[in-house]
This record gives structure tokens, sequence and C-alpha cells, in this order.
């Protein structure tokens, strides 16, 4: 039996490597499966459909699983289990990054249950799975019986040296000034995500053309293996909303509707809709006996969403008017304050609207870094922002639960955005940051809220940040041929329009962007006119945090921890260190400072007491300080010999006075003039080659000399 004689594999170049599509081989049971390779990076993909649809939903069951398999990278899981465990924060966002784009390509009405998963099989960090996994979740969709509206593709840009690589490595991303990924169709682009050191809006508008220009090869590939490995789409039953609901429906309520959309408050506004709701199902539970209501009860609630989907984006369209009452352009007003809370580092609550964050800066030291081991080396994060959205900034009532998905992206864009103008420079910046977005009161742009917040209490943490930056989510209704960009969207306006597109930046330039739509692509027009008005609303929101507080603080919080950096030579940090850490120690507990030790010889000593930090500081300056020719020290005798006593006069440093060094006449005996223990001034008189160091006693004192003894009295001679 040939277990292959389905497989179809094909290759194509691609960005200078080979990109390979494979299937027939692998994962055989699965609706579609396809094994997509870049390099050396492999990632399996696989497609599956319930063979039932789920019943009393109104929205489309879609999973996506991005597996990291730490074999992939030749890793052993860390833990107990040393086992894969719950996805690392990094394959959330890869399974974000792939779900976002193929999402708005599955019919209306679909309710089966669809699953993709993509497994990370073998990774060699220099090309990214995520990418594969978008390309081979198109491919594995279109393969299989599932109805979807592909193939997509998606692409890496990167910018250095001032020119646009394509999928660039990930040691080239280290130099790139823009981490771009696009996803998109033949026609157009469905979704992007970016984090960019202040780059222009036309330098990321040519970086966009460009990766739809790669897209449209990649999508070209996907077309002609989808013709040899496809199988033909099964028939499946759509959840159809039925046309004379919606016709009586519009007439009961199309009136009512439109008075309760133009109440300016959130709240009230979706009590006055709901209270619309509750009147037309009561009056259809008396139209229907109660077995036929309970059937049609999800489809009438449908039906009253499609109207009031359809009043909102009418009024946007031809009366140029939205639900709050705001002209296309306006921004909400915005409220900046600082020092919220009288114990934190730093503090401030950014209010637009009816959405507000509470940004909260918290310093600390290396030991404070977070650790990241993940399908790449083990690396330290100086600089995190962590987002948290309760049930009660939106009026609900649900278990506190860990970060979800949503909570992880919003705090990685707010992160990505923040992270250009932190202080590079670990010396003359040492602290760990860490930012909280707790999101207070939400009705839309809580991400980019939590980057206005951020921005306000790192400077009032005094974070020597280069610019402060703003942020801003702008959407799009799009009706035929026509369309209106709007600035500053509440959260109707994201659920009902067609695209969330948030972009951050400072005055100089962009610095996160993110975009997702629910149609099929947007044209470069729409998207260069939504990135000139997210630019004019950043600079709107930069003057309104620049009212409240400019520029940073020249000093950190009182309260913060104060750290003093030292530089020392790696060779020295054995001597610092000690014997099984007994010298460190001991400075720690005499002092009651931390002292942090990097392998490079950077040294961090912290403690919110100054004193004890310059006590440390010259203990160990003391330990790692050169013999210097010329200079006068203070030592001890350690060992004495019929030429001469040695002396240690730096830490684990010692010399030798020779007899003829002792006094200024003769000496006849060693230990007429000193004992072991005695502490005795001395000159470094020379310095050979091999590092040996000659002392002397007479040079240190012109006229006399002090002998230090063992019971703490000094003796002059």
């Amino acid at each position: 039996m040939d277990n292959n004689k389905n497989l179809v594999r094909m290759e194509t170049d691609f960005a200078g490597r080979k990109l390979i599509l494979e299937t027939g081989r692998l994962a055989k049971q699965a609706n579609g499966s396809v094994l997509v390779q870049y390099g050396g990076t492999v990632v399996l993909v696989t497609a599956g459909v319930s063979k039932e649809r789920r019943e009393g939903i109104d929205f489309f069951p879609l999973v996506v699983d991005f597996v990291e398999k730490m074999y992939a990278a030749g890793k052993i899981p860390g833990g107990f289990f040393k086992r894969e465990a719950r996805p690392s924060t990094t394959a959330t966002l890869s399974a974000r990054l792939i779900d976002r784009p193929i999402r708005p390509l599955f019919p209306e009405g679909f309710r089966n249950e669809v699953q993709v998963i993509a497994t990370v099989l073998s990774y060699d960090k220099e090309n990214s799975p995520d990418i594969l996994g978008m390309i081979g979740a198109s491919v594995a969709l279109s393969i299989s019986e599932i109805p979807f509206h592909g193939p997509i593709a998606g692409v890496n840009i990167g910018l250095v040296n001032d020119e646009f690589i394509v999928n660039p490595t990930i040691e080239q991303l280290e130099k790139s000034r823009l981490e771009l990924s696009v996803a998109g169709k033949e026609n157009a682009i469905m979704m992007v995500e970016a984090g960019a050191k202040e780059i222009s809006e036309d330098k990321m508008l040519h970086a966009l053309e460009i990766a739809h220009n790669e897209i449209k090869k990649i999508v070209k590939f996907e077309n002609e293996f989808i013709a040899k490995a496809g199988k033909e789409k099964k028939e499946f039953e759509y959840d159809v909303t039925d046309e004379n609901i919606l016709k009586d429906i519009s007439k009961l309520a199309t009136n009512q509707l439109k008075e309760a959309m133009n109440f300016p408050s959130k709240q009230n506004r979706q009590q006055e809709v709901n209270k619309i709701q509750e009147e037309i199902l009561t009056q259809y539970s008396e139209k229907f006996s109660p077995e036929e209501f309970e059937e049609k009860k999800s489809m009438i609630s449908s039906a009253f969403d499609k109207l009031y989907k359809k009043l909102v984006r009418s009024q946007i369209l031809k009366e140029h008017r939205r639900i709050d009452g705001r002209g296309l352009d306006d921004i909400r007003p915005i409220t900046c304050e600082i020092d919220i809370l009288p114990f934190a580092h730093g503090s401030a609550l950014f209010t637009r609207g009816e959405t507000q964050s509470l940004g909260v800066v918290t310093l600390g030291t290396s030991s404070d870094e977070k650790v990241i081991d993940e399908l790449d080396e083990e690396y330290k994060k100086r600089f995190f922002l962590h987002y948290n959205f309760p049930p009660f900034s939106v009026g609900e009532v649900k278990f506190l639960r860990g970060p979800g998905r949503r909570e992880l992206g919003h705090g990685y864009l707010a992160e990505r955005a923040l992270s250009v103008v932190i202080p590079q420079d670990e010396e003359k910046f040492p602290y760990t940051i860490r930012i909280v977005s707790d999101i207070l009161e939400s009705n839309g742009s809580s991400s980019m809220a939590s980057v206005c917040s951020g921005t306000l209490a790192l400077m009032a943490a005094g974070v020597p940040i280069s610019r402060p930056v703003a942020g801003v989510a702008n959407g799009l209704i799009l009706e035929n041929d026509e369309h209106i960009i709007l600035t500053d969207i509440i959260g109707t306006e994201d659920h009902y329009g067609d695209m969330d597109f948030k972009v951050t930046g400072t005055e100089k330039g962009i610095t996160a962007l993110q975009m997702d739509i629910k149609v099929e692509g947007i044209t470069k027009e729409v998207m260069a006119e939504a990135l000139e008005k997210a630019k004019n609303a950043r600079f709107f929101i930069l003057n309104k945090i620049k009212e409240t507080i400019d520029k940073p603080r020249k000093e950190i919080s009182d309260i913060a921890p104060k750290i003093e950096v030292l530089k020392v030579k790696t060779e020295k940090i054995g001597d610092i260190i000690g014997p099984q850490g007994k010298i460190i120690k001991g400075i720690i507990e005499e002092t009651g400072v931390t002292i942090d030790i990097e392998d490079n010889g950077l040294i961090q000593i912290a403690s919110s007491d100054k004193d004890a930090i310059e006590k440390a500081k010259q203990k160990i300056l003391s330990i790692i300080e050169e013999p210097e020719t010329g200079k006068i020290y203070l030592g001890t005798v350690k060992n004495i010999r019929e030429f001469g006593a040695f002396v240690e006069f730096l830490p684990r440093q010692e010399g030798l006075v020779h007899i003829s060094q002792m006094e200024d006449k003769r000496t006849k005996n060693v230990e007429d003039v000193v004992k072991v223990g005695d502490k005795v001034k001395v000159k470094v008189i020379s310095i050979d080659r091999d590092g040996k160091v000659q002392l002397s006693m007479k040079d240190a004192n012109e006229k006399s000399f002090r002998r230090y003894d063992t019971h703490s009295k000094f003796r002059k001679y």
C-alpha cells in the first residue's frame, strides 16, 4: 500500500529562499493539511470543521491555535514536567496574526466550528514561523471542503540602512527600523501589524505597497498548488435572516432606534436600544407559539441587530453624523492627569470620552527583568507593559481570570508603541521598567488610551523617554464605491464598521500600527487617507499630553530604588564575588543593598539609601582597584621574611616591602619594625612585567611613619 499516493509537493523561490508546500503525507485525516517550509523553518497547518453547526449563536466559531514544539529549536522545555504547557505570549500573538486576516473570508451565517492548528516542527532561528502559519492556514482551508474565500498570503518587511527587505531574518530584524507583517489577497490588503522606529507615513505606505506586491506572488503560487490538491467544497447550512421578519422589524423599530441612536452616553444609548429589542421580542412571543418563538428567537435578535447596524452606517454615510453627535474627524474630550497614586513610582489617568486608562510605572533592578524562554534563545526584557480589562469597565459582571488573547494582543501593541522611546543605555538608566494599564472604563480604543496613559506615567516617573507617544484608532464605513474614514472610533463604530485602524507615534513618526478589517481588503488610497487622518489626530493628542507634562521629570520618584552602575573588567568579576560568593554576600549583608552583576562586567547597586549605595560602591572599587605607581596606600602586614614584609595594600593584592625600604636608616631586623597584622602606609615604587609589586614604607612618610598595631593603638617611631 502506498501511503503517499496523494502526495502533492511544489516549491518556488521567494526572497532568496525556497518556499515549499506539501500535502498528502502528514495529518491526512484532517479536512485540510499542508506542510510549509521556508529555509529551515517548517510548520504543519491543519484545518478541521465540525459536522454539525452550533445552534443558538450569532458569531462564527473559529479557533486558531499556534503550537510551539520546543524540539523545533533543539530545546527541552523548562519546568518540573519538562513538556510544553500553555501557549507562550509569542504563540498567542502568532495565533491572532493568523486569525485576523482569515476570519472575514468565511461566508456570512456559517456556524460550523472551524479549528486551524499551526504546529512549528522545525525552527532555524532565521525565518519566522508565524508568516508560514498564515500561508499554511490559507492553503489548508482552500484545499479542504470548508467554505473559504481565499487564498491569502503574508510577508514580513524590514528596513535596514534605508532599504526595504522582504522576509528579513531574525538577525536583520535586530538592525531594522521597521518590523511589518502584512496579510492580503491578490487585490487588497487584509491585515497589518507593525512596530517602527519613528518612520514617516509615506515610508510606511511604500512598505505596504512592497508587501502587497510580494503577497501577489505567493497567492499565485498558492493557487497553482490548490488547483492540484484541492477538494470539492461541501454544502453547508447557513444562518439566514428571514427577510419578512427583517421587514417587519424595520417597520416596528426604525423610528425608535433612530431616536435612541443619538443618545450621547453609551450606557443610556445601549439601555434604550436594549429596551426596544425587549419590546420587539415580547411582541413576537405573543405572535408565535412558545415552541415557534424559541426557534425563531435568535433570528429575531439577528434581524434587529442588522437593522441597527444598517441605521448606524446609513447615518454616517448619508448624513456624515455619528451616533454620539461628533463630526467625522472630531476627537472625544480628553483629560490627562498625573500623580494619581501617592505611592507609585509614576502614575497617570488618561480619559478620552468614555474610555479611561490608569497607567502605572514601577521601576526595578536588573533582577526584575522578564526572562523569555521560547523557541529563540533565552533573553531578558527590561521594559514590558501589561494590559488589564476588568468586566466593570464595560458595566458587566464576569469571573476574573488571567489575561486572554485580547489582553495579550492589546498589551503587546501598547508595549511596542512605547518601546521605541524607552532609554536603551543601561549604564545611563539601569532600571527595569514595568507599565500596567488598567482599563477603568471602555468605549473603544482602550489600547490607544494605554499608550497615552503609559507616556504620561513614564514622564511622571522621571523615565528619560526621548519623546511622548500618542495613539488613535480610526474606522471605516464602506458601501460599494463609497467610503468614509472615522477618527477616534467608539465601540459601536468598531463593532458595526469595516475597519479598526490603530496608529501610534511621536512627532517624528510612527512607532506602531495595527489594522483589522471585516471586508475582503482595502485599497492603497483608503490606507493613505487613514494614515493621514491618524497623523492629524496623533498630533492633537500629543499637544493635550504636553499641556499636562511636556517632558520627563529630572529625578525619579523618591520611593523608587536608587541604582548606581559600575562597569568593571570581566576578569575582576571573580574577585568581587569571591570564593562561593563570600565577598559579595559580605558587602550585601554589611550595607543592605542589592547587587546584580552581569557577565559583561556591568554592576548595579540598588537601595533606597544613597549612603548605603556609596559604601557598597567604595568597597567594590577597592576590590577592583589596580595598583598605581607612586600612590600611597594603607595596608596590612600579611607575612614576614628576613628580607622584608609582604603587605596587602589592596584586597587580594600584596606587595613586598624590602628591608631596605622600611626606614630611613639601616634596618637590621624586620620584626623590630613590623609584625603580622600591623596596619602600615606604603607607597608603590614599581610594578614588574609579571605584576609583582615593590613597596616602600620610608617613602610613604617623609619624616616618619606610624604603625597601627592589632590593639588599635598608634605607635610613633
